[in-house]
């Protein structure tokens, strides 16, 4: 079999299967059955704001508490720095250490204030690399997109500035235009891209008339959109892509190579077949690697993105149209 060792926000992998973030990477011992599985990599539960700003507000409380009972004590408390999510950050550091595979951790912030003083710490417990999770919901109608995209930049460049260690940002698609933003960021020293974030979406019980919290997981349909904007992005940018949502099987992975990405990251795929889903993926990329003679992934890693690709409109809008004007042209081309 050729050689599935892939380079990721310039740390080596012995494959491109990345562990991507959920509660399947929460504890030590489902992050060792991870690495016994074959993953390349794993990305670490993330670490968000609101579990800060709640131990914030804990200790607070209770260095306030009965703080005024005595006159004396209002001048005599010690101000006491508050400690942070230090659990997390205590996990995060024997997770570290208890696997050899290369460790991510993740943090999901909302403070620009938050995200570089955290960034910080969770690089301090020794890990790999940082994925730094956006995460704008619409909800304020003054606000303007511009505003929402300054306000990641700059925290982007603090937090580059700030860590030693590569950084990826894990993005939303729902920008005017991803490519822009992608571009901006890249100049600012992001090692990784990981497309796309998927976010939870509300749904509601109609027997209730309540609002339901289901689990969003992916189908393999979602992983078109990464798949266009790797091969988007092969070439353009200097930091490695890493795609992600609908990645449910070896040919998705393929798939995602050929079109430019480096890596990809899977979650969904885990929790319905468990992490044998790993040995069946590069089982499945190694046989058809050796199919076709490819010793290694970068013999053809990006052979479909939109720069070497034989057909120049297959990630425009022209494509677009020819399916609409075309159908009859188009349902041929996928039956035969």
């Amino acid at each position: 079999m050729g050689s599935l060792q892939t380079r990721y926000m310039g740390i080596t992998l012995a494959n491109p299967i990345i562990a991507g973030a959920s509660d399947l990477t929460s504890n030590i011992d489902s992050i060792k059955r991870i690495e016994e599985a074959g993953a390349g990599a794993v990305v670490l539960k993330s670490l968000f704001e609101e579990q800060i700003q709640l131990e914030r507000f804990k200790l607070e409380e209770e260095l306030n508490t009965g703080s005024e009972l005595y006159g004396e004590m209002a001048s005599i408390f010690p101000k006491l720095q508050h400690a942070g999510a230090k659990e997390h950050l205590m996990w995060v550091k024997k997770s570290r250490a208890a696997v050899k595979i290369p460790v991510f951790a993740s943090l999901n912030a909302v403070a620009r204030a938050t995200w570089v003083e955290y960034a910080r710490q969770l690089a301090d417990q020794g890990v790999d690399g940082l994925e730094l999770n956006f995460f704008a919901t619409p909800r304020d109608f003054d606000l303007g997109g511009a505003a929402i995209e300054e306000e990641q930049l700059e925290t982007v460049r603090e937090v580059r500035t700030a860590l030693k260690i590569p950084i990826a940002v894990k993005l939303s698609v729902f920008y005017a235009n991803p490519l822009n933003v992608i571009g901006r960021f890249d100049r600012e020293g992001v090692n990784g891209f990981v497309l796309f974030n998927r976010f939870f979406q509300p749904d509601i019980n109609t027997e209730t008339e309540s609002i339901a919290q289901p689990f969003n997981f992916s189908i393999q349909a979602d992983n078109r959109l990464p798949l266009r904007f790797a091969g988007l992005l092969y070439g353009k940018v200097k930091a490695d892509v890493c795609a992600s949502t609908g990645i449910v099987s070896g040919m998705d992975v393929v798939k995602m190579l050929l079109a430019g990405a480096s890596a990809v990251q899977v979650v969904t795929a885990f929790y319905r077949n468990g992490m044998k889903s790993i040995a069946t993926m590069k089982d499945e990329v190694g046989r058809w690697m050796d199919g076709r003679s490819y010793a290694t992934i970068d013999a053809f890693r990006g052979k479909l993105s939109a720069v070497k690709a034989k057909d120049p409109w297959a990630y425009t809008r022209a494509q677009y149209a020819k399916m609409l004007l075309g159908p009859k042209e188009f349902t041929e081309s996928v039956t035969t």
